[in-house]
């Protein structure tokens, strides 16, 4: 699993739909997600928290979560199946663990409120990520190559012989 920050939300040119925008710790990589506008909101209310009057639904979702002594301890973007996300909300009370399926979008909004990490899992990230540092990326791939140009077979030592 990667854990990832949100980076922000950005509407799509040509749709007009919201997009949430996950980065990873190291800005290498970065995962949209498409999300409604309500969520879009209840994510930037996270991001930017203003005083309102009354509670929105994720408020009240984690006054819950606090009201009964219990903890949302993390997110993680499963899976990813006909280009629908899938996300589980982590949430402990004591030593009784759950997991509960989740929207990605309402798993942030979630998520910012609790302070809590969230993760994706590799074969998401690498299926639907596209790379924020592509010269960084290239770096990356010719250090490796000159690594294996560099190997030899002596560069492999024979391991400690078991037994007497």
């Amino acid at each position: 699993m990667i854990e990832m920050k949100v980076a922000g939300i950005a509407i799509d040119a040509v749709s007009h739909n919201p997009i949430v925008l996950l980065r990873d710790t190291t800005d290498r990589r970065a995962l949209p997600i498409w999300i409604g506008e309500a969520e879009a909101k209840a994510i930037v209310n996270a991001l930017d928290p203003k005083p309102l009057a009354r509670p929105m639904t994720h408020d009240l979702i984690m006054n819950i979560i606090d009201g009964w002594s219990a903890n949302l301890e993390r997110v993680v973007i499963h899976a990813l199946k006909n280009s629908t996300f899938y996300a589980l909300l982590t949430i402990t009370y004591g030593e009784v663990r759950k997991e509960i399926d989740a929207r990605p979008s309402d798993a942030i909004a979630l998520a910012l409120r609790a302070r809590c990490p969230i993760w994706v899992m590799e074969e998401v990230i690498l299926e639907a990520s596209i790379p924020v540092d592509q010269d960084a990326d290239e770096a990356e791939r010719r250090a490796f190559r000159e690594f294996l140009s560099n190997l030899r077979p002596e560069d492999f030592a024979k391991g400690p012989k078991l037994g007497n």
